[in-house]
């Protein structure tokens, strides 16, 4: 009889368990495949169809802009025709190009959807994915309601796993998780599968860069972020259905995603964010929309001014000084260096100046569009009060959850008066009403089109699974 063996049974390692379970990218594609508009919940349904309506109305005001002409002059430069439309503008570009000016008019006025956590604006990256996309494949409203979804959740969840961590590492998180979004939704209406939809993800990695240096000059280098998320994915599903392979572990590889863009923050991220709950929590749930159109770091703190303002009825020459109360991670973002906010040189610029903004709703007591124009940004009582604004520390902050503020008034009789918002307008408990979404979106549509072009606008989406993709593209178009 043959003697028992004494040599040792092979060993499973954490690596080699790691290369053998499911990736990421993997669970992804695996959930993206099995979704549809059927399984989607009703409640979310409803939900899309308001946070796609605020984005194109958002998209519509930016074609007032400058900003928006000359995207579009660049963009015609390259002389290639294309068929697909541009919202508000009469003009066709081809596909890629098209995601790009309307991912630009979504997001270039920073009056787009937030999600608090993740600090990540989804829609004005899956929106425009989807519409291009969708009218390239001539999807139903119903299928283009589903990507759309799956690119909002997507986006979010990177965002929601990086904790505010790519921010502090210097890279604007929306531009990034956009790419993440963008490929599945891109993905899921190419018919991609779950093979080719894990290897896109894979290859969506490595166009995810979107540098956060603009502030200190007011440059638009964030407003091109969200579309060129947008044409990231696009590019990523086509060459994934061509053949081409892409990394399997583009999340949590050694290289990956979130070791590469967080720096020394890496070790203490929960990279199971990414898939917990998929199907089960729809992220589309909790992202705000604004009432504001300014960085949505700033909307308590202007609320809190605004609430200040009427209750005492405050005028300029009321006040000795005013604190703004945030979180130390959003100094960097919106508060410094201090004296170049005090004096924004741009409506970009002043979009995130918690000195500017907090000023001007003393002043003038709102703040909307009108608090952006040229003759606001020199307005001397504006710019008298924002040199008399500093910041410090919120020590009840709920950030990231929610974008806590406030301010504090000294007046020159002495008085300290106090108005704190633990829960930004527009999230959580405090999300807007259908009713204001629908408002918000006919104020932003009447800028650009007539009150019964707003309305018929309105409708049309409400009712999206009625109708096609290519036909709301017309719809919107100039």
């Amino acid at each position: 009889m043959n003697a028992p063996s004494t040599a040792a049974a092979p060993q499973s390692t954490p690596a080699a368990a790691a290369a053998t379970d499911p990736s990421i990218s993997q669970r992804i594609a695996d959930f993206a495949a099995a979704t549809t508009y059927e399984r989607l919940p009703q409640r979310i349904k409803d939900r899309a169809k308001l946070h796609m309506l605020d984005v194109i109305g958002t998209a519509l005001a930016a074609t007032r802009f400058d900003f928006a002409h000359r995207a579009l002059k660049g963009l015609l430069g390259l002389d290639e025709p294309g068929t697909h439309a541009l919202i508000g503008i009469r003009k066709q570009l081809p596909l890629r190009d098209a995601v790009l000016l309307n991912g630009i008019l979504a997001h270039g006025l920073d009056y787009d959807d937030t999600h608090p956590g993740a600090i990540v604006h989804p829609s004005s990256s899956a929106f425009p994915c989807a519409l291009g996309m969708g009218e390239k494949v001539n999807a139903s409203g119903a299928d283009l309601l589903t990507a759309y979804v799956l690119g909002v959740d997507v986006a979010t969840r990177v965002g929601v796993t990086a904790a505010g961590a790519m921010h502090t590492s210097g890279f604007h998180t929306t531009g990034i998780a956009g790419h993440f979004g963008c490929v599945v939704a891109a993905g899921k209406l190419l018919g991609l599968s779950t093979e080719q939809l894990t290897k896109a993800q894979g290859l969506a990695g490595s166009t995810a860069s979107a540098v956060s240096e603009h502030r200190a000059d007011g440059a638009w280098n964030k407003r091109m972020h969200p579309g060129w998320a947008g044409v990231g994915g696009i590019t990523a599903a086509l060459l994934a259905r061509g053949g081409y392979l892409g990394t399997r572990r583009i999340y949590e590889g050694a290289d990956g995603l979130f070791r590469s863009h967080t720096g020394d923050r890496f070790e203490s991220l929960d990279l199971s964010a990414m898939t917990a709950a998929l199907g089960e929590k729809w992220l589309i749930d909790e992202v705000a929309i604004k009432p504001f159109p300014i960085c949505h770091l700033l909307h308590a703190c202007a609320d809190s001014a605004l609430a200040l303002r009427r209750k005492h009825g405050l005028r300029p020459e009321d006040i000795s000084k005013v604190r703004a109360l945030l979180h130390p991670e959003t100094f960097h973002y919106v508060c410094e260096p201090a004296e170049m906010r005090r004096r924004p040189v741009s409506e970009y610029m002043a979009k995130f100046s918690v000195q500017y903004v907090v000023a001007a709703c003393l002043v003038r007591g709102k703040f909307g569009f009108a608090e952006l124009e040229p003759e606001a940004l020199i307005d001397r009582d504006i710019l008298a009060l924002a040199q008399r604004v500093s910041h410090e520390a919120d020590p009840e902050s709920q950030f990231p959850k929610y974008f806590s503020g406030g301010v504090v008034i000294t007046t020159t009789d002495g008085r300290e008066l106090v108005h704190m918002e633990k829960i930004n307008r527009g999230a959580g408990e405090r999300a807007l009403t259908p009713e204001d979404i629908c408002a918000k979106f006919v104020d932003n549509a009447e800028l650009v089109v007539s009150p019964a072009r707003a309305v018929r606008i309105r409708d049309f989406v409400l009712e999206i699974e009625r109708h096609g993709a290519r036909d709301l593209a017309a719809l919107i178009a100039g």
